[in-house]
């Protein structure tokens, strides 16, 4: 018998077959645990190159130093062929003095066709599957990661080569985030949005810790290897998607239904329609309507004509909060990805440390993110005011950034507690935006119940917000070279900027 009531789905089979019940919550938590994982292995594959910039210099300022000390004491000046050869010097073309330009001509490259693809992402996504969509997306992925681990395997110097490989990954890599989150908000309504989404955006945390766990382990000895890695575990995850991901509940109840004719036993199949259960399909009893429990056979599922259609992308944007809160995440997702791909190299001139332990420290900032992505919904959802959860968090980011930059210069402990604080209050905002905003204004009043249109928002505000995750990493690597000083001040610039938009976003009507 198949049962819907109050949002359960409980379904128990004949003797013909072995006795199950699927209580529709548990596949509530099949999709938030497998989406999580899905979304931790995109962010783990992004990861690794944050943490081999140390290494692809690494040698070469050695050798500087080296061939320094030497030119200015008495004894003879060793020979730097003979350095290079042994401390096996650079790899090029990093070796060069514009090394940091380099570095973040490769991040800009990435994160301009992610932001760029962001915008089509959404749009194509809300018209393709979402289930196999993603698994394309994830396989590709996968593919273009272990190519520039490959590079070092195959001795490529090619600067095209890893411009390349970049662009494509972050091409395919849009194909995650509009997928994960309109799974996600299909089966978990409006109520406690904020912690629930706040738990399960910790994935981006989680992966960034993961990923430089398993690129750090390699960075020394083969960084190749902290690429190929998590290439081969992004295109397992696809295959996980492919099978086992359901898009929402729905899809739950037609599969079971296939399932059940497929085996075409005698079964003693009962239907209790749930009133409200799906948007899109329409039960037909072809019986009495008095009957109470109706036979499997009469039951027909077809779709409703007056179906909706995706929304376009100038109807997105005509949503209210849409622009304000992209606006503001363009200048959130500024600061938190310049620290995502820049903060192990700063950790390693400021600390002086090597690759591995600066990539092994900077995982606190992460930890960090998953604190402030749960306080961020927690409070938010009690306040009912999302833009003002986003100000207050950003309005205290803004001096602690300033508090890390003065502190990392003192030793590991106040170096260590900064990472942690930072980490909360910078990612806090843009985890709330990301998730329990972008599912706001996806099922927005003004849509009127057509729910096609999530994808598409929550790509124009993550492609938003990615077009500031273009530029910080491209200006850090610009402005490093003279001082880091200058970095932070183009942070703290950002993040008051994101203040500032978050104020007139609570101020006007229907955004908070």
């Amino acid at each position: 018998m198949l049962v819907l009531f109050k949002g359960c789905v409980l379904w128990s089979l004949s003797a013909q077959c072995c006795p199950l019940v699927f209580p529709l919550c548990r596949y509530r938590a099949l999709t938030f645990i497998l989406t999580f994982l899905l979304y931790t292995s995109f962010h783990l594959s992004r990861k690794p190159i944050s943490i081999v910039k140390s290494e692809l210099h690494k040698n070469c300022s050695s050798v500087n130093e080296l061939a320094t000390i030497a030119s200015s004491g008495s004894g003879q000046l060793p020979s730097l062929t003979s350095l290079h050869t042994d401390m096996d010097c650079s790899w090029k073309p990093f070796d060069k003095r514009n090394y940091k330009q380099l570095l973040g001509a490769m991040d800009y490259s990435f994160l301009c066709a992610y932001a760029v693809g962001m915008y089509l992402s959404g749009i194509i996504g809300e018209r393709l599957p979402i289930r196999l969509y993603l698994t394309v997306g994830m396989l590709t992925s996968g593919l273009f990661t272990c190519l520039f681990g490959l590079g070092y395997v195959y001795n490529i110097h090619n600067l095209g080569f890893y411009i390349f490989v970049q662009v494509a990954n972050g091409l395919v890599q849009t194909t995650g985030w509009p997928s994960v989150v309109t799974c996600i908000s299909n089966w978990f309504g409006k109520g406690r949005r904020g912690l629930i989404m706040g738990l399960w955006n910790s994935h981006t945390s989680v992966g960034n810790i993961l990923g430089s766990l398993i690129a750090g382990y390699w960075v020394s000895s083969n960084w190749g290897m902290s690429f190929i890695v998590p290439g081969i575990i992004i295109a397992v995850m696809g295959v996980v998607c492919f099978f086992f991901l359901i898009e929402r509940e729905c899809s739950l109840l037609i599969g079971l239904m296939a399932v059940c004719h497929y085996f075409g036993h005698w079964l003693d199949l009962f239907l209790i329609v749930y009133e409200g259960f799906s948007s899109f399909y329409d039960t037909e009893l072809l019986l009495p309507r008095d009957s109470v429990c109706v036979p499997m056979q009469p039951v027909v599922v077809v779709k409703r004509e007056s179906e909706p259609s995706a929304i376009s992308f100038m109807g997105a944007l005509r949503i209210p909060g849409v622009i304000e809160f992209s606006l503001c995440l363009l200048f959130a997702k500024l600061v938190s990805y310049t620290f995502l791909f820049w903060l192990p190299l700063y950790i390693t001139k400021a600390a002086h440390l090597d690759a591995k332990k600066a990539g092994d420290l900077s995982t606190l900032f992460d930890v960090g993110g998953i604190v402030g992505g749960i306080l961020a919904g927690v409070i938010s959802d009690k306040l009912g005011k999302r833009a003002t959860t986003c100000a207050v968090m950003l309005l205290l980011a803004a001096p602690t950034l300033y508090g890390f930059s003065m502190i990392s210069e003192f030793g590991l402990g106040p170096t260590i507690g900064m990472l942690l604080v930072c980490g909360c209050l910078v990612n806090g905002p843009y985890s709330l935006i990301t998730t329990a905003v972008s599912a706001d204004l996806g099922t927005h009043k003004s849509l009127k119940g057509n729910a096609r249109a999530l994808s598409t928002v929550t790509a124009i505000i993550d492609g938003t917000g990615s077009v500031g995750a273009a530029l910080g990493p491209l200006l850090a690597g610009l402005l490093s070279a003279g001082g880091w000083d200058r970095v932070f001040y183009m942070l703290m610039t950002a993040d008051f900027l994101a203040l500032l938009v978050s104020i007139i976003t609570d101020k006007s009507s229907g955004c908070k």
